[in-house]
C-alpha cells in the first residue's frame, strides 16, 4: 500500500537512498497533495528573489511548488533542495548554479531553461522537458527517463558516477529511453550512465568519455564520436549507423557486445 510521505519523512529518505533505491518514487504517493499541489504563489516567489543575495541566496529547500509557473524567472543560484517541482513551468527561466539536489520535478517543463553549473544530485526528473536547454558544466546525477532533451546543452557536464564515494550507491545519470537528438554532449562525463534506448540521433559526443555506459538498444544514427572514449562501453543492440569520426574514437574495441551492434 502506499502512503504519503511528510516533507521530514521525504527529506530523511533521499538522505538514506541505497544503489537499489536510486528510484525513489517506488514507495511514494506521486498524486498526493504532498506531491502535486503549491504552498506559494508566482509572487511570492518572485518577492522572495529580491530579497536575496549573493551571500544568502533564495532557498526553496523542501517547498510544495508543483504546477506554479515559475517560466522566465532569474533563480540563478537559488536553493531548490529536496522541493517538489512535479509539472512546474520553468520554461526560459535561468537557473544557473541553482541547487536542485533531491529535489521532485516530474514532468517538469524546462525547455531553453539556463542550468549552467547547477547542481542536481539525486533529482527526480523523469519525463521532463529540456527542449534546448543549457546544462553545460552542470553535475548531474539524476534519474531523466524519458525526457526530452532535443537540442540541449551538457557540454563539459559530469552525469557520471563518483566511484570515490559509494556511501549511496551507485549515483549517476538515467537517461532510459530519453529523447536526445542532436545533443551537445563535447567533453561531456557520460561514465557508467544508462543511457538503454535513448535516442542520441546527430548527437555530438565529441571528447565525451562513455567509459562502462549502458548503451543496449540505443539509437546512435549519425553521432559524431570523434575522441569519445567507448572504454567498457555496452552496446548491444544498439544502431551505429553512419556514425562520424568513428575512425576517431578512443578504445571503440574495448567496448562490449560490438557483435551485436546494428551498423551500417
Amino acid at each position: 500500500m502506499k502512503r504519503t510521505i511528510g516533507t521530514a519523512a521525504l527529506g530523511l529518505g533521499l538522505l538514506v537512498m541505497t544503489a537499489a533505491a536510486q528510484d525513489m518514487m517506488r514507495d511514494v504517493d506521486l498524486s498526493s497533495p504532498d506531491m502535486i499541489s503549491a504552498e506559494m504563489t508566482r509572487g511570492e516567489v518572485e518577492a522572495a528573489l529580491t530579497m536575496a543575495t549573493v551571500a544568502a541566496p533564495a532557498d526553496f529547500s523542501g517547498k510544495r511548488m508543483s504546477g506554479l509557473d515559475l517560466s522566465g524567472l532569474n533563480l540563478s543560484s537559488a536553493i531548490f533542495r529536496a522541493a517538489r517541482l512535479n509539472k512546474t513551468n520553468l520554461a526560459g527561466a535561468r537557473l544557473d548554479r541553482a541547487v536542485l539536489d533531491q529535489a521532485w520535478l516530474l514532468e517538469a517543463d524546462l525547455t531553453g531553461a539556463s542550468l549552467k553549473g547547477a547542481n542536481l544530485f539525486a533529482s527526480q526528473m523523469a519525463r521532463a522537458r529540456l527542449d534546448g536547454a543549457d546544462l553545460s558544466g552542470a553535475r548531474i546525477a539524476a534519474d531523466l527517463t524519458g525526457a526530452s532533451l532535443v537540442g540541449a546543452s551538457i557540454a563539459e557536464a559530469n552525469l557520471g558516477a563518483d566511484m570515490r564515494n559509494q556511501s549511496m550507491g551507485l549515483m549517476r545519470a538515467v537517461l532510459k529511453s530519453a529523447n536526445l537528438e542532436r545533443l551537445n554532449a563535447r567533453s561531456a562525463d557520460l561514465s557508467r550512465v544508462d543511457l538503454e534506448f535513448a535516442s542520441l540521433k546527430g548527437a555530438d559526443l565529441t571528447g565525451a568519455s562513455l567509459k562502462n555506459a549502458q548503451l543496449g538498444g540505443a539509437d546512435l544514427t549519425g553521432v559524431t564520436v570523434i575522441d569519445t572514449d567507448f572504454d567498457g562501453a555496452d552496446l548491444a543492440s544498439a544502431k551505429l549507423i553512419a556514425p562520424i569520426g568513428l575512425d576517431r574514437a578512443k578504445n571503440f574495441d574495448k567496448a562490449k557486445n560490438r557483435d551485436r551492434l546494428i551498423k551500417q
